[in-house]
């Protein structure tokens, strides 16, 4: 007769203990979004301050409520609020696409700039420009027309059963690589002249957005922001997994499909009114995480990060530069590139451990 075998207890969950790191979390999230929210108003204050005609911060708030004289409410309210809004709205919405890629995809390389997007829609907006002689509202279309057709092209091309995450991203940098070829094609057939007017759809800048333009931005921003709350349930899914996900009751495919569709359609929307700032999707996201460090997309983290983070660039490329203004694409470019340097020497280290 041989003893009754014990078969292993299962591991309990200790309700209060899930509870106390719930409440970390939330205490983490309130403080990281608490600093964001300061750093912004900071830099906020600090771009309606100085300038050639610089400001006192007492006049130039008044002046942002419309209180004060012509020439205060003219710099605020004509020239420094409308740049300000648009570094704000742009760096949140390629900060909330590259959160969106990275998280579905499970690539922190996974980024709109690198897999082609923002080369389509450059490559749009330039075509519309040099070859159509369009303007304006014309040519953000361009560039919102070349951004959904490059990923078009690249779900076509993906597409085997599914979507695989891996051939995503590598068709993608193909037709980084095509878009950029063909835009410096466009580039040099064309007039010097011709070509420095299309310097902002190739590097992007927040400088002269104003107007419908930036109706445009913050409208489409706003809808698209709220279609991603909807589906926000998605992301901490996909990002255990296409088996976790399933376990969870989330169809992985049908996800990742209507994700990526709403992260497509948010740089195009940017894109095509400040043209395609460098490495914002990129770096934005990795900062929200690192943030947060609780294994999730850190979407709304990686909005005011976003947001931060192109206004501060906004600021160096104007004041910052040696006395010499420049587009603000320079100097998100300018930080992003040694940290993308830096995450491929990291995930190779990675690797062969």
């Amino acid at each position: 007769m041989t003893a009754p075998t014990s078969s292993p207890r299962p591991a309990t969950v200790d309700v209060a203990d899930v509870r106390a790191l719930r409440a970390r979390r939330h205490r983490r999230l309130a403080l990281v979004l608490g600093v964001l929210a300061a750093a912004i108003l900071a830099l906020a204050t600090l771009a309606l301050v100085i300038g050639p005609a610089s400001l006192p911060p007492g006049k130039a708030v008044a002046a942002l409520f419309g209180v004060g004289d012509a020439g205060d409410l003219f710099i605020v309210q004509r020239l420094r609020l409308p740049r300000i809004l648009a570094a704000l709205l742009a760096g949140a919405a390629f900060a909330l696409a590259g959160a969106l890629f990275q998280s579905t995809l499970r690539n922190p390389l996974a980024s709109p700039d690198i897999l082609g997007i923002s080369g389509g829609a450059s490559l749009g907006a330039v075509t519309c420009l040099l070859g159509f002689g369009l303007s304006g509202l014309g040519v953000a279309a361009g560039a919102f027309v070349g951004a959904a057709t490059v990923a078009l092209l690249i779900w076509f091309f993906a597409w085997r059963s599914g979507l695989h995450a891996i051939r995503f991203v590598l068709v993608g940098v193909g037709f980084s690589y095509l878009a950029s070829s063909l835009l410096a094609f466009e580039l040099a057939s064309v007039d010097q002249r011709d070509a420095a007017s299309a310097l902002v759809w190739t590097v992007g800048s927040v400088a002269d957005v104003r107007g419908a333009e930036l109706w445009v931005l913050g409208g489409g921003l706003t809808v698209l922001a709220l279609a991603v709350a909807a589906t926000a349930r998605w992301q901490s899914a996909l990002a255990l997994g296409d088996d976790h996900a399933s376990g969870l009751g989330v169809r992985a495919d049908r996800a990742r499909v209507v994700t990526l569709a709403l992260a497509v359609a948010i740089v195009a929307v940017a894109t095509s009114v400040v043209g395609p700032l460098a490495f914002v999707a990129l770096v934005a996201p990795a900062i929200a995480r690192r943030l947060l460090d609780d294994g999730g997309p850190a979407l709304g983290v990686a909005v005011g990060t976003g947001a931060a983070l192109v206004l501060a660039s906004d600021l160096v490329a104007q004041h910052g530069l040696f006395g010499v203004s420049a587009p603000t694409g320079i100097v998100t470019g300018l930080v992003g590139a040694p940290y993308l340097l830096w995450l491929l020497a990291t995930h190779d280290r990675r690797t062969r451990s």
